[in-house]
């Protein structure tokens, strides 16, 4: 089970090679989760209706799991792991609180946000 960053979904959405083709896999087999930060990014980037929708479409499609105190645990979790000093924003702490406590694999292609995660926390396209 994969949550995916707004940085794959960016390349996902310009149906670059190869994030279009493995995303569309792992979305046809009901391995990734939607989370509201995420889909607040694409939306905010949105440039017109046409993308608005499309994000829309997937955020209304995608499974979803509880995110509710997750930003506080976001905030304490950064603090003691320094992240803002490590060029990790709350959005991040909070993808890394929510992949945490709901067993999931970030796939990201943030080069910061990586390198603070556990191998085994992060989801490789094969």
């Amino acid at each position: 089970m994969i949550l995916v960053d707004t940085s794959v979904w960016i390349e996902f959405f310009k149906a670059k090679i190869p994030i279009f083709p493995l995303l569309s896999a792992e979305i046809e087999h009901q391995n990734i989760f939607a989370t509201e930060c995420i889909f607040g990014e694409l939306l905010q980037g949105a440039k017109d209706q046409r993308e608005r929708h499309i994000i829309q479409s997937y955020w209304k499609n995608l499974p979803k799991r509880e995110e509710t105190g997750l930003w506080i645990e976001a905030g304490s979790v950064s603090s003691q792991e320094k992240y803002l000093s490590k060029g990790i924003g709350l959005i991040d702490a909070f993808l890394i609180a929510f992949t945490k406590k709901h067993r999931l694999k970030i796939w990201t292609l943030d080069k910061k946000l990586r390198a603070v995660l556990i191998a085994p926390e992060i989801f490789t396209p094969r």
